[in-house]
């Protein structure tokens, strides 16, 4: 099977979309499409299912992806090896800021462990332009929230959506409860104003940022509470009593995703076992 065909396919895998998959591995959608086709045709199978709106991976397709994941790691690993001693670009990390604290220092790390040669330059944005940003190859890999139910990158880290506050406690009394939260986009936000209103909760939203270090000032002098992930809690920072009567926020899995056309050496197989020393050493 040819290695680009499966390199859009898993693309698709982990987007769930033709056209970011068109995007990251820089085809027209229908080129793509061709593709999924020969693929089908070399497999003897259909690989995709339609439900409703949507495609799935059939069983043939799941299997096929088990492979093809396993056959593009050991190509970009061989690939990485050949090239070891030439001088290569920077690796171009993405980065939300709510982990440049908790995750992004202990991923370099691990990064420098198994390349030493390489410079690291790192862009701080939000998941949803991180994503934008793989798809247009502008970065090679990216610190991502993703669903659990989803399938998308190597596992870092299981993490908790928690209700913070910055040590004034009597914020959560308020008859209409302040709130310094994420953009709209994160999922923390969607879900905390659809908990409170659900609740028939009083709020205001004081706030609304991309910016993890705005949110945390505001909280230390007391200007609202937020709902963020339990790792991204620090410097002064508290989580919301579990007696105080506030939606449940969701559980996450943080990730690392890279590029669909990935740097020399930072390909699947490297990833993966990057993604393995994290969660080793954060044990």
């Amino acid at each position: 099977m040819d290695i680009e065909a499966l390199r859009s396919f898993i693309a698709f895998v982990d987007t769930g979309s033709f056209t970011r998959a068109a995007k990251q591995t820089f085809r027209t959608q229908s080129a793509v499409s061709m593709q999924m086709k020969k693929l089908e045709e070399e497999a003897g199978q259909g690989l995709f299912l339609k439900r409703g709106r949507n495609l799935q991976l059939t069983d043939q397709g799941r299997l096929l992806a088990s492979y093809a994941r396993r056959i593009l790691a050991m190509h970009d690993e061989a690939l990485g090896e050949l090239v070891k001693e030439t001088p290569h670009p920077p690796i171009r990390i993405g980065c939300p800021d709510d982990y440049a604290e908790s995750i992004l220092p202990q991923l370099v790390e691990q990064l420098l462990h198994a390349l030493p040669q390489l410079t690291i330059r790192v862009h701080c944005d939000c998941s949803t332009e991180l994503r934008r940003m793989l798809d247009s190859g502008q970065i090679d890999i990216a610190i991502l929230t993703r669903a659990p139910e989803h399938d998308e990158g190597y596992l870092l880290k299981h993490d908790k959506g928690v209700w913070v506050h910055g040590g004034y406690t009597r914020l959560t009394e308020k008859s209409v409860l302040p709130l310094v939260l994420y953009e709209a986009d994160c999922k923390f936000h969607s879900t905390a104003i659809d908990g409170l209103e659900k609740q028939q909760r009083d709020y205001r939203l004081v706030c609304a940022t991309s910016s993890a270090t705005t949110i945390k000032s505001l909280l230390r002098v007391g200007l609202g509470i937020s709902a963020m992930a339990r790792s991204s809690i620090s410097g002064g920072l508290e989580e919301v009593a579990a007696h105080v009567p506030l939606p449940e926020l969701p559980a996450v899995d943080i990730v690392l995703q890279v590029a669909s056309i990935p740097h020399p050496l930072l390909g699947a197989a490297m990833a993966a076992k990057i993604c393995d020393r994290f969660r080793i050493e954060a044990d």
